[in-house]
């Protein structure tokens, strides 16, 4: 097998000149050989040859070697420099599999991402019609298990949704469908589309158009990538901030923090305890949401302090959702700190507490925003951070110290209004992965009812293209904003009604009722539905049967 793969490589260097070379001295012989452009032939046809007898060396050496490093060689076709050739191991690596489409006569789609790009993107495919020949293989990478309905995470800390309800497993939302699921992390992206010179219509044949490495071991070659990896809290900003903050972004998050309430509140049982303190940094809409939800939980055992950098909350909110929270934030045991930033969280040992709790306690340094105002000192027993992201999609390693994707300084992909990233036809970007700029010239926001729609327009453009149709440039339609303020308690302001603002009990079941609407499956809504219908016709009888006996025990 050796001997084979060294005798090509003479060939592509140089032929019997080359014999007795090392493999980094033939492939760089082969690099200059192919640029050269003395080949005959065209370049498309050495971009093929070179593509496909790379891919056949990385299988043939990667599978029987082993070892505890790795390393990359790259050609260069065409002057320009491909993402994906020969893999060398040593000893002790376990061996590259690569993934075992059912069908390779079909198109296969990988699907980086399960949130709501990415899984809706998957189910838009689903329900689209095919042709027979055309239908594509969806396969869709996570590296958690359960879809998360991020807008209402805030609930798990009320009580008022189970896991289950917002936090769905992908094999049981996937169950009746077509779509295939892998539980892992994507290590590498190699694309090779803008190695075949695809036209802006033309399809191509069915061969790779690039291939995705996860952290296990498993390489996915596909013939159209979409990135939906979504967004990671950025907590590294000020010192203390990633070893002491929890932020709140996912499922984990959520548990983790209601774990940490819940130790606080039984600690602090007795009515003649210290008050709990909770910091939350950032005042947008998840600051927000969780200071109200938090205040309303600990009542009058808790205070809750809000930073926020700016001089007043929800600076991008619409003045009537803006309005409702600052009544409701009011009315709660809420401390606003506005016009300041943290420069510096501490860790301190609480003498009174720290043995019975295991929790010591933090110090917030304060720093004001503008001249005028004096440092700010804090105390709490639990800080959250709610300011700054990172897309993950910058986070993947790069290939040979060069970026394999057009990225802004966000670290975003950057797309045309298709969807598609810049320079590579069959690479679709949606969600926080993408950097697409509405009709003003401004980053559209990284927010749930974004992903919603560019997912559907995702897998719209992925049916134009496989089937050879004009593809449809994304058009963002705001549809309102909502906010969660509490137990029975939101805010709502659709765009179709100006200077309407739905708010208190009406917002509240108007909120969820529309994400009802827009959990993934039928299935899913149905049993979701069920479940809300039933706690809510127990708070009803409760509160009937409170009523009651406060009327009998009055008369």
């Amino acid at each position: 097998m050796a001997a084979l793969t060294q005798q090509a490589l003479q060939l592509l260097a140089g032929g019997p000149t080359m014999i007795g070379r090392s493999p980094k001295t033939l492939l760089s012989s082969a690099s200059a050989r192919v640029s050269s452009n003395h080949f005959r032939g065209g370049p498309k046809c050495w971009d093929k040859l070179l593509l496909d007898y790379a891919r056949k060396c990385t299988t043939e050496l990667s599978v029987f070697t082993r070892g505890p490093t790795r390393f990359f060689s790259s050609i260069t076709v065409g002057g320009r420099r491909a993402n994906q050739f020969i893999r060398y191991a040593s000893t002790g690596e376990s061996a590259i599999v690569y993934h075992a489409w059912q069908d390779n006569r079909k198109p296969r789609v990988c699907i980086l991402g399960g949130g709501f790009g990415g899984l809706y993107t998957a189910l838009r495919l689903e329900s689209l019609v095919w042709p027979d020949d055309k239908k594509p293989q969806v396969l869709l990478v996570d590296q958690s298990d359960h879809f998360v309905f991020k807008p209402m995470l805030y609930e798990l800390l009320t009580g008022e949704v189970d896991p289950w309800e917002i936090a769905p497993s992908f094999v049981d939302l996937l169950r009746n469908t077509s779509i295939q699921f892998i539980k892992d992390k994507v290590k590498l992206l190699q694309p090779t589309d803008h190695l075949r010179r695809f036209g802006e219509n033309d399809t191509g044949d069915l061969s790779s158009a690039g291939s995705v490495h996860l952290e296990s071991g498993i390489i996915i070659e596909y013939d159209w990538l979409v990135l939906a990896l979504g967004a990671e809290t950025k907590l590294d900003t000020v010192p203390g901030s990633a070893e002491y903050a929890i932020p709140f972004s996912t499922l984990e998050d959520a548990c983790k923090v209601d774990n940490k309430l819940k130790l606080l509140e039984r600690v602090r049982f007795g009515n003649d305890s210290s008050p709990i303190r909770v910091a939350i940094v950032g005042c947008g809409y998840c600051g927000v949401e969780l200071a109200a939800t938090i205040s309303e939980r600990l009542k009058d055992k808790g205070i809750v302090q809000a930073i926020n950098v700016e001089d007043t909350i929800c600076p991008t909110a619409t003045p009537g959702n803006r309005e409702a929270a600052l009544k409701v934030l009011s009315s709660r045991n809420i401390q606003l700190y506005l016009g300041y930033f943290v420069s510096c969280i501490k860790e301190v040992a609480d003498f009174n507490d720290s043995k019975e709790s295991g929790q010591n306690k933090f110090i917030l340094e304060l720093q004001p925003a503008k001249r005028g105002m004096e440092s700010q000192t804090l105390e709490a027993d639990l800080v959250l951070w709610t300011v700054g992201s990172k897309p993950l999609v910058s986070q993947l390693e790069p290939f040979d110290q060069y970026p394999v994707l057009p990225l802004n300084g966000r670290g975003q992909a950057e797309t045309d209004e298709t969807l598609r990233v810049r320079g590579h036809p069959r690479v679709f970007a949606i969600g926080d992965s993408a950097a697409l700029r509405d009709s003003n010239g401004q980053l559209l926001p990284a927010t749930a009812q974004v992903a919603f729609q560019q997912a559907d327009f995702a897998g719209w453009n992925l049916w134009a293209a496989i089937n050879d149709r004009p593809l449809l440039p994304f058009r963002f339609q705001n549809l309102g904003e909502m906010m969660t303020l509490g137990t029975n308690d939101a805010a709502i302001t659709p765009s179709f009604i100006e200077g309407l603002t739905l708010d208190g009990p009406i917002g509240h079941a108007a909120r969820k009722l529309a994400y009802l609407w827009r959990l993934p499956t039928d299935e899913h809504k149905v049993k979701v539905g069920i479940s809300w219908l039933t706690k809510s016709a127990i708070d009803s009888i409760a509160l009937l049967q409170t009523s009651l006996t406060k009327a009998i025990a009055g008369s």
